[in-house]
């Protein structure tokens, strides 16, 4: 049996769910996404990306949502960036934490980014200096960790010696993200293995796509590997512009549901986060991947239990 160590989820539906989405939500609908998630017990939420609005409209209001939110000492707003021109915006909107992202291939970098992994690399260890400076947070992801859409397979070799070169700039966090969805449970755990050994000391994250319908089994794998953050987004939204066929992450409350049942606490409220995702596909106008928001808790409490009677 698992251990019952809590696994903290990482809300990233407000950015990395919604800058896939065709459309782009208002300013106050995304304010309320947020706060509901909040409600719901998340405690780290990644709320927008500073980015090329040109490239990434979904995300071009990411000040005034800043602005627009809640303080508070028991929730950490992250913010994404790929440049310093990006982290200087983050930490002029009151972002807590900085997150920024490195490709574990040079094309897909390039395609992301602009640039090559060195030069993110260099940028990383800028930023990250600039974010502690500011009294910042600065974690940073490997993007593309287990397979890339232009180059194909990434050797661990490489996604380990990228994460002991971010690992210089001493981050209190390294995420490894499947970008494009196209891990399995043993490649998780042997890079997760891999990484620890070579970056020790440096708590691990670990961000699914669902492209292959793999998300929720490599998050589990990743929970018994060792793992204690886990990246969601609500009803299962997302996905990369940039990576081709690269559907949603895995369901914040789809993940919820397998690791309490499984002996790992999240802090996450379940009820909570279905009617949040309820309430999401109402706001974009469209069905979510999510699975319980379709099927509800289980065994079915309350309301829900008498309208299955009916």
């Amino acid at each position: 049996m698992p251990d019952s160590h809590c696994v903290d989820v990482v809300e990233v539906g407000p950015r990395d769910g919604l800058q896939s989405e065709p459309g782009v939500l208002p300013t106050a609908t995304k304010v309320e996404f947020i706060a509901r998630v909040i409600a719901a017990g998340a405690r780290r939420i990644e709320v927008a990306s500073f980015v090329n609005p040109k490239r990434v409209p979904q995300m071009a209001d990411a000040e005034a949502v800043l602005a627009a939110l809640p303080r508070r000492d028991d929730v950490s707003y992250i913010g994404l960036v790929l440049n310093r021109k990006g982290f200087e915006r983050a930490a002029v909107a009151g972002c807590n934490e900085i997150g920024m992202v490195v490709a574990a291939s040079d094309t897909f970098n390039q395609r992301n980014q602009g640039v090559d992994s060195d030069q993110s690399i260099a940028a990383w260890l800028d930023i990250a200096r600039a974010a502690k400076a500011a009294g910042l947070r600065p974690q940073v992801t490997v993007s593309a960790a287990f397979g890339c859409p232009f180059e194909g397979e990434v050797p661990v070799s490489r996604v380990v010696e990228i994460a002991g070169r971010l690992a210089e700039a001493e981050p209190f966090e390294i995420a490894l993200a499947d970008t494009i969805g196209v891990g399995v449970p043993a490649q998780v755990i042997e890079l997760v293995q891999r990484v620890r050994e070579a970056v020790p000391g440096v708590a691990l994250r670990c961000h699914f796509h669902n492209t292959r319908n793999t998300g929720l089994a490599n998050a589990f794998a990743a929970a018994q590997a060792g793992v204690r953050t886990l990246d969601a987004s609500l009803g299962g939204i997302g996905g990369c512009p940039f990576a081709p066929a690269a559907t949603g992450n895995i369901p914040t409350e789809d993940l919820v549901y397998m690791l309490q049942r499984s002996g790992y606490p999240t802090g996450i409220e379940l009820a909570a986060a279905i009617e949040t995702g309820k309430w999401l596909q109402e706001q974009l106008g469209h069905p979510v991947p999510g699975m319980l928001v379709k099927a509800g808790d289980f065994p079915p409490t309350g309301g829900e239990a008498a309208a299955r009677g009916r």
